[in-house]
This record gives C-alpha cells, structure tokens and sequence, in this order.
C-alpha cells in the first residue's frame, strides 16, 4: 500500500450491508443471516470483508444488520470489540427500525444508508466505501478508493471478471476503455463483453465507492423520484451511469495474493453446492485461497479451546485424518477422515467413515457413521449406524439433497428419523 492510499483509507468509512437472508442455503440460514454463516473451519462469512477493511487501513465501520441478527451481532461483539475510539477507531452495529420512527425494516441496499446518515455524518468521512457481507475474496480497499480519487468518478463500481457465459446472473457493466461504465444490465441474456476481452464480462461485486457528501445529496435527489426502490443496484447506480461519470474498478486491480494463490479469488458462497465446494476446496494440497497467509490476515473470534486430538490405533479404529482441516477442540476418535473440514469441538467417534464431510462447530458423529459430501448443521447429533451418500433417493427423502448430490443434514431431519 502505498502512501496515498493509506491517506484515502484513513479517510474512509466502510458500511457493510450485513442484513440479507441467503435464502438458497435453505435451513442453513433458517437461524442465521447468510453473513453470519460459518466459513473455513472457524471464521464467518462478515469477516472477509470486515477484515478486508482493516488490512486497508479503514479503521472506521459500520455494519447494517436485519435479518435474524442476533448470531452475528454477537460474534462482532465477540470478535471485533478491539476497536478503540481514542485511536478514531470505531465499529458500529446498525439494526433495522433504530433510527427512523416511521421506519420498520431496511427497504433496500440504499435505504440502508440513508437511514444511518446521522452516524455516519458524525464520523464526518470523505469518502464511504459500500460493501456487501456475504463473500469470500481478499481485496485492498484502498487501491479503490484511489482509482476512485484519480478517476474524478461519481461512484466507482468493484467488478469481477468473469466468462460471458457465466455473466447472466449478475448486474454486468458495459464499458469503454477507459473503464468508464456505459451501461448497467441486471442479469442479461447476452452479457456485454469486456473490451478487448470477447469472452470475458465485468460482473458487479456489490461494492461502491462515493464521496460522502456527493451520496447523500444523491440518496435525497433519488427519494424525491417516483418509483424509487431504495437499491443501489437498481436505483442508484443506473442513475449516476445515465447522468454522471461511473467507473469500473476490476478486481485484478486489487486483489491480494498470496504467493501460494495463482488466480484472484472471489466466491459467493450462496447455494449449498457453492458452500460445501468453498469449504472442501480448502484441504486441497495447494488451495486456491490461502488462509495461512500472515500478511493478509482474516481476523475473527477465536474461542478458547484445546488442541485437535486423533486417538485409538487398531486396524479399523484409527483416528486418523488425510487431506483435511480440523480444528480446535476436535476429538478424532478412531474414525477416519478422508477430505474434510472440521469446524471448532467435532467429536467423531469410533469406526466412523468420513468423506467429503463439512461439520460445523460442536457437531457429534457417533459411532459407525458412514458420511460422504454433506454439510452438518452446527450441534447436530449423528446417530451411530447412519449412512448418508450411497442411495440417493433414499437421501432425498431423508435430508436436503442439492442438485449436486451434496446432503445438509440439520437437527429436526435427524429428528424426524425412524431409526
């Protein structure tokens, strides 16, 4: 980071938009907003963009919250209570229907903003980068902010690049050469090509960067207009696009790698599939995110536990893992683990055959299991005996099966077993 990014950043706010749902994830997300979801053996979702943040430089927060909030306020209490405001540090959590009396819920993206103007006025930050909560990527803020600055931009745009036939389920950008953003098409039948890229398109990441003072008389200028829908995807963006300057920022720009790391990663880990697929990726000899990269750090709440333990060593009951991540306070007991992801305090126990398994926190697999790829709902109680991913229509009656063959397995499915 180079010296005048590090003074845009200073400068800055990131507001997190934290309150969606993530509905695809079915019961994953029944008790949980998708941010709050659980990611990589013992961090959630919020805190990659959180700790994008802080790697920047942007010391100044907020994060908006909604839907079923409670897991996720509290693991920002938990894990991001080191702020401190003698230091012009701060972290804000910002609930729905807290500062408007005639308001009840965040009507959208943009409506979110606009309902926190007072706080974030009261930090007073020149430039406001907005963020969504719920992806995976490493990226340096700051480098965006300065594209922003340089550019003379009215907003600027993050964008991913991706194939133009994977492009028709995201907002693409139309641009020039000069990444000045042309037009903006939710979710096209023919995505717009990247110039000088005909097979490639710029997908939005749902990050913006503004000046503060410009969004706000832009947030008044777009509630005064009929129609409006309180979104900045759909409302507030094509506006600047058709009156303004809106430029693009690819996220090759400024992504952090680390050397282990060939390719920009960016995930939206939204489906079933998408989720388990994030997470097992992880075991593989070289990942292609690489979460032990001390530079970039990913901070979030570690909770006091003992160290992972694999015990018993007879033939057929051998605690053992290969090509897996398991986590503090795991017992292995004599099971044996063949690409998996153990999230903090999994007990397995004897004679268990794992593969392909995503366990979250304080998941309990009795004895003589029998699991291939599925995702275990956080505290669940696998029954001993039980197999899951050898008879696929067995397991479509039994639990959620995605379209890939990947079974979520919660606690009211293992309930409502005839054992």
């Amino acid at each position: 980071m180079d010296r005048e990014s590090q003074r845009l950043a200073q400068q800055s706010m990131a507001f997190v938009l934290a309150g969606g749902r993530g509905s695809r994830l079915y019961e994953l997300t029944d008790r949980r907003a998708k941010p709050a979801m659980y990611f990589g053996g013992k961090s959630r979702i919020i805190d990659f963009p959180l700790s994008n943040a802080v790697n920047s430089g942007i010391r100044r927060i907020g994060v908006a919250t909604q839907y079923k909030a409670h897991s996720l306020i509290r693991h920002l209490q938990r894990g991001w209570s080191f702020f401190r405001e003698e230091r012009n540090e701060s972290l804000d959590i910002l609930p729905a229907s807290q500062q408007l009396d005639n308001e009840n819920w965040y009507k959208g993206t943009a409506d979110a903003v606009t309902q926190n103007e007072d706080i974030i006025k009261g930090y007073a930050p020149k430039y406001i980068v907005i963020l969504a909560g719920d992806h995976i990527y490493k990226q340096d803020y700051s480098l965006m902010i300065n594209h922003h600055v340089e550019s003379g931009a009215d907003v600027t745009v993050g964008c991913i690049e991706v194939p133009r036939a994977e492009a028709s389920g995201f907002g693409v950008m139309k641009v020039d050469t000069e990444d000045r953003i042309l037009d903006f098409v939710e979710k096209p039948a023919d995505p717009p090509a990247m110039p000088g890229h005909p097979d490639m398109a710029l997908a939005s990441m749902g990050i913006y960067v503004f000046e503060t003072e410009y969004l706000f008389k832009l947030l008044a200028e777009c509630a005064a207009t009929p129609g409006y829908g309180h979104d900045f995807g759909g409302d507030v963006i094509p506006k600047i696009v058709k009156e303004g300057k809106a430029i693009a920022h690819p996220f090759s720009r400024s992504c952090v790698r680390s050397d282990m790391e060939e390719q920009a990663y960016w995930r939206d880990v939204g489906t079933i599939d998408a989720f388990w697929q994030a997470n097992i990726d992880l075991t593989d000899f070289e990942p292609e995110l690489d979460l032990y990269d001390t530079t970039w750090p990913i901070w979030t709440y570690s909770e006091l536990t003992a160290p992972a333990k694999f015990i018993h060593n007879e033939e057929g009951r051998r605690g053992h893992a290969v090509s897996s991540m398991v986590s503090g306070g795991c017992i292995i007991s004599g099971s044996t683990l063949d690409r998996c992801l153990m999230f903090t305090g999994v007990r397995t126990h004897s004679f268990s055959q794992l593969e392909g398994v995503v366990a979250m926190p304080y998941v309990e697999i009795n004895r003589k299991a029998r699991l291939r790829n599925v995702v275990i709902d956080r505290g669940v109680i696998i029954p001993s005996d039980l197999v899951v991913g050898e008879d696929a229509e067995l397991d479509a009656k039994r639990f959620r099966r995605s379209q890939n063959g990947v079974c979520l397995i919660t606690q009211p499915m293992i309930d409502k077993l005839d054992l």
